[in-house]
């Protein structure tokens, strides 16, 4: 049996795809836009003298770390309602989720980052006669974002690919989109191909850019 491709089954629906694609592209940039800032705070009490703040930030980490992403929007999306009694939409638990997720992530990164900064830096600032929040916002934080920007990119890249999983919650992204349209179409092969190709050309760019941003910071 001879398959007859058709791939007006995709560009008949371009728009709908699309939008689809946006709403990819919204929850992965917020969740990371959202981690980048939780992520310090992780790594700050992760690094605290406080063996307490630093227990309960290594908890943290190794529990989102070591579970796998999927049971964790579960959790979100229905066991959170429960234990607050706030029920939460689709899209703001896949967006929550992701965002708890790549915190642990980045708050390991950041650590790693803030321990690279040389001590002189920092005692420097301090004989300027900067505060130690001062110091630390202005000149340990900078460095550290910079030394550990392709890592950053790569949380991206990740955050990008593990959005499809919203779609069990029916939040209409492109894996979703898809799905739908697969159904009525009965056109997977053409559809799911370029939904693949779709993922492959935002994220191989971006791939192409830590590589850069390594050899950068190497030869800097």
């Amino acid at each position: 049996m001879t398959y007859t491709f058709r791939f007006d089954a995709v560009t008949n629906n371009l728009p709908f795809l699309l939008e689809g694609l946006y709403l990819t592209l919204l929850i992965s940039g917020l969740a990371l836009v959202f981690s980048m800032v939780l992520g310090v705070f992780v790594a700050l009490g992760r690094l605290s003298s406080s063996r307490v703040l630093s227990f309960l930030s290594a908890t943290y980490i190794e529990v989102f770390r070591d579970t796998p992403v999927l049971v964790q929007l579960f959790w979100v999306y229905y066991v959170l309602p429960i234990l607050l009694g706030i029920r939460v939409d689709a899209l703001t638990a896949a967006i929550l989720g992701l965002t708890l997720h790549s915190t642990a992530f980045l708050g390991e990164i950041y650590r790693a980052g803030i321990q690279t900064v040389p001590r002189g830096h920092t005692e420097a600032a301090k004989v300027l006669g900067l505060s130690r929040r001062d110091a630390f916002v202005r000149i340990v934080l900078p460095q550290a974002v910079r030394n550990v920007l392709p890592p950053i990119v790569n949380n991206l890249v990740d955050l990008i690919k593990l959005s499809s999983l919203a779609s069990v919650f029916a939040v209409a992204e492109i894996t979703r989109k898809a799905t739908e349209l697969s159904a009525s179409t009965f056109r997977p092969l053409e559809i799911f191909t370029f939904v693949a190709l779709m993922y492959f050309l935002i994220c191989w760019p971006l791939s192409l850019s830590i590589r850069m941003l390594e050899r950068r910071l190497r030869i800097a």
